[in-house]
């Protein structure tokens, strides 16, 4: 199977690492999105990456699809619990990690534009989100080996991915500081064979008017 992935993006991480904790192999093509020959609109109508191209030539697009798909494949580890509530707690973990995301694309996305058009409020709002989220994290890991349960599932990946996003794209944004335990979490998590694998980097952004 082929998975297509922008490097800096979480997302395409998320996908990239739950295919290495499963130990399921893969090639990795590297696509820009933003780009007019991007790869990406050829195989997912919203042009958006992750996108996992099975050998049978079947798509699957979207981060969360394609883990749900990845966690059917093989056997041990499984990343998402079959039970109901400890499978919605990690649920729950992955969407705030992808809207703490989210917001830091939006707020990216607004620094590309000239600076007389960018909305002060617009960044503080995004901001908020970021702030308040990173806060719930270490609210949830305080006293915690991994953030739901007793082993290492899809909300460590989400959020491992999330805090490497953010080092990567608000470097000035000291959460170190604000979530201590959380950053203690990191090290642990960032020291994995399959984060050390997939390290994000920057990729070009065109000017957005």
């Amino acid at each position: 199977m082929k998975l297509i992935i922008a490097t800096p993006s979480p997302y395409a991480r998320k996908a990239r690492v739950a295919l290495m904790e499963k130990g399921i192999t893969f090639e990795t093509i590297v696509d820009n999105p933003w780009l007019r020959e991007a790869q990406a609109p050829g195989h997912n109508p919203l042009g958006k990456i992750p996108i996992l191209v099975l050998d049978d030539g079947r798509v699957l697009h979207d981060s969360k699809v394609i883990v749900e798909y990845v966690d059917t494949l093989g056997a041990a580890p499984r990343l998402i619990p079959i039970e109901s509530w400890p499978r919605i707690e990690h649920k729950q973990m992955e969407a705030l990690a992808d809207g703490i995301c989210d917001a830091v694309v939006l707020t990216v996305l607004e620094h590309a534009r000239p600076m007389p058009a960018q909305s002060a409020d617009w960044l503080a709002r995004q901001r908020a989100k970021i702030v308040a989220g990173v806060a719930q994290c270490e609210r949830t890991i305080a006293g915690r080996e991994w953030l739901i349960g007793e082993r290492f599932g899809l909300a460590d990946i989400c959020t491992g991915c999330m805090l490497g996003y953010l080092d990567l794209r608000l470097p000035a944004f000291d959460w170190r500081e604000l979530s201590p335990q959380l950053a203690a979490y990191y090290e642990r998590i960032a020291a994995r064979a399959s984060f050390r694998a997939t390290q994000p980097s920057a990729q070009t952004l065109p000017a957005l008017g």
